[in-house]
């Protein structure tokens, strides 16, 4: 397997894509969905000392530039995340009103139903995609990147516009979630 795409030290930060399993399906197009999101997050940074540099939600993955500050890894930072979302958007799918609950729900059992580690569903892709930001050009690159993600796909017109990014944080205006802003020197 290759080496390209993994965390390998843990004193750096890496843009990270979060991916759903099957079919690039539009998982999180429901309110509820997204703010579970934004909730764990916020509590993957009080608790377990996740830096957020930059991120953006989008309906079938999460892009975020991110560092860990404390004794926890970025990879079991992101394992947690991706372990307690999962279970906790099954959990909601299934108990609220949601016209495409089978239909997800039966390609989430298929994705996850032969291997050992997953009880039931399996939500995420497997891995983080993880490209260390070894320069503060990478960083801009990527930081525009991200923020430009729902401009590309004409969700808005700018990217301060989008509720479910840090575009709004470097716009100066209300936002979902804290990040340490880059400025300046890297």
């Amino acid at each position: 397997m290759s080496d390209k795409y993994k965390i390998k030290d843990t004193d750096k930060a890496y843009f990270i894509t979060l991916t759903v399993v099957v079919g690039w399906i539009d998982v999180f197009t429901r309110k509820n969905h997204k703010l579970l999101l934004v909730d764990t997050l916020k509590y993957c940074q009080l608790n377990k000392g996740l830096v957020i540099f930059g991120w953006c939600l989008m309906s079938k993955h999460l892009h975020a530039i991110v560092k860990t500050e404390e004794i926890n890894t970025l990879s079991g930072i992101l394992r947690d995340f991706k372990k307690y979302t999962s279970k906790a958007l099954v959990r909601q799918i299934m108990e609220e009103p949601e016209s495409r609950r089978a239909w997800m729900l039966e390609l989430f059992y298929k994705a996850g139903k032969d291997l050992k580690r997953i009880k039931e569903y399996k939500l995420w892709q497997d891995g983080n995609h993880a490209e260390e930001i070894n320069t503060p050009e990478f960083l801009q690159v990527k930081l525009d990147y991200i923020h430009r993600n729902p401009v590309e796909e004409m969700i808005v017109s700018y990217p301060e516009d989008y509720l479910f990014s840090s575009a709004r944080n470097y716009a100066e205006m209300d936002y979902l979630l804290d990040v340490c802003l880059v400025t300046g020197k890297w």
